[in-house]
């Protein structure tokens, strides 16, 4: 059993704009491809702010599919901004060399968007056979694109952090060992820059929890995960300060939640929604655990910023 948690101050609102996405990645927890269709509905978009101002929350996360193919994405930014949050912009890069988003990274810098980008490995073979063929080449120049604009440059306030999912069911490695080969690999043979290496454990659920049921291995992994459960990572987890907002409205103490279903705990047994939250401060709220929560605290623990120790 997982241990019982509780919600502390609320300080990021991660808000998952629709499962549409141009890439259609092998670990992918949410499914996202090319034609999923659901949307968050422009009423329910135009919460976001309100609630932002409501609960004088800090962060927005932005997260999807591809979050920019929402039509409202950048409407949404800009008022975040406004109010002088920090936005994040979780980017797969090729999202950068799509027909008719070719001014999404001047729009991000000019925002001071935060991205936060996904390159499960800095060799293109590792790339492709997870993400798609031809993914890796457009990926770096995705980033090359976000460095010459000043995306991961000293002193440019434009923060560019980097994600790496394992290719399997292993726990991901230490974290600053591996940001210290990203940095190295991705300067030498690249000329790129960024600023931190987040690194993700693989969660057993969705398409990711499907492919190691076809091969055999989904025990063996939980039990992985179970094995090398730390109590010391219960203080950071995610859903402690970040609640989730799936693509209908209705919370979820984190996203891998929302891909199972399971609503915001602590609400006898209602379904709570965004426009709760107008009125109503969820801290304190007991958070909504089972098996799956393992992967987030094996090892050195694993959240939406990272490792945890």
């Amino acid at each position: 059993m997982f241990p019982p948690l509780r919600r502390g101050r609320l300080e990021t609102l991660q808000v998952n704009l629709g499962y549409r996405c141009n890439q259609s990645c092998s670990h992918c927890h949410v499914q996202a491809g090319p034609w999923r269709t659901e949307m968050l509905a422009a009423e329910t978009l135009a919460l976001v702010p309100e609630v932002l101002q409501a609960r004088q929350i800090a962060c927005l996360d932005l997260t999807g599919g591809a979050p920019e193919l929402h039509p409202g994405f950048r409407g949404l930014v800009r008022q975040a901004r406004q109010l002088g949050v920090t936005v994040i912009d979780r980017c797969n890069l090729t999202i950068l060399s799509e027909p008719g988003q070719g001014d999404l990274a001047g729009f991000l810098a000019a925002e001071g968007v935060r991205v936060v980008a996904s390159l499960p490995c800095y060799t293109a073979e590792t790339v492709n056979r997870q993400r798609g063929a031809g993914v890796f080449e457009r990926s770096i120049a995705g980033l090359r694109q976000l460095n010459g604009l000043g995306y991961g440059q000293p002193g440019s306030g434009l923060v560019l952090d980097l994600v790496y999912n394992p290719s399997g069911p292993r726990l991901p490695p230490p974290q600053l060992e591996l940001e210290a080969a990203y940095r190295r690999e991705l300067a030498e043979r690249f000329g790129l820059r960024f600023n931190q290496l987040l690194t993700l454990t693989n969660m057993p659920i969705q398409r990711f929890a499907d492919q190691l049921r076809r091969s055999g291995a989904y025990d063996d992994y939980l039990a992985l995960l179970r094995r090398h459960h730390r109590d010391a990572n219960l203080a950071a987890v995610m859903c402690r300060s970040l609640i989730s907002v799936d693509w209908q409205g209705y919370l979820h103490d984190c996203d891998f939640n929302q891909m199972l279903g399971l609503p915001a705990g602590g609400q006898n047994g209602a379904r709570p929604h965004l426009r709760d939250l107008l009125h109503r401060d969820p801290a304190g709220d007991a958070i909504a655990v089972a098996e799956h929560c393992h992967g987030c605290t094996a090892g050195a623990g694993s959240s939406c910023g990272g490792a945890l120790s």
